[in-house]
């Protein structure tokens, strides 16, 4: 399994937009934030053991390598988003079933056989 070794914290900015910021170690966000606790349930088995930040929602996995962390306004936004989307469903068409003609059905021989 490939470790993960970026993290990405999530936040919106003053104007609205997402505010996207990665960092190669969890250092500087042991400094800008404060350590709660460390994930010890989630069902990525690479995220368990990663640090809980007070303020932040996650860790959350991202791709192969990504850890992120989110606002919770933008968590609240995304899920949002996540949610209402519309899943274009597609039908399949089968093929309608072919008549089976008698004359073109196997025939069956059969014998009299007295007793």
């Amino acid at each position: 399994m490939p470790k993960k070794d970026t993290f990405r914290i999530v936040t919106r900015g003053s104007d609205g937009s997402f505010r996207i910021r990665d960092f190669p170690t969890t250092d500087p966000l042991l400094q800008m934030h404060t350590q709660i606790g460390v994930d010890d349930s989630s069902a990525d088995l690479e995220l368990r053991g990663m640090p809980v930040f007070r303020g932040l929602i996650g860790p959350l996995p991202e791709g192969k390598n990504i850890v992120r962390y989110e606002s919770p306004e933008v968590f609240e936004t995304v899920t949002k988003e996540w949610s209402s989307a519309k899943v274009k469903r597609r039908r399949r068409r089968t093929a309608a079933p072919e008549a089976v003609d008698a004359t073109s059905a196997p025939q069956v021989e059969t014998s009299e056989v007295e007793i």
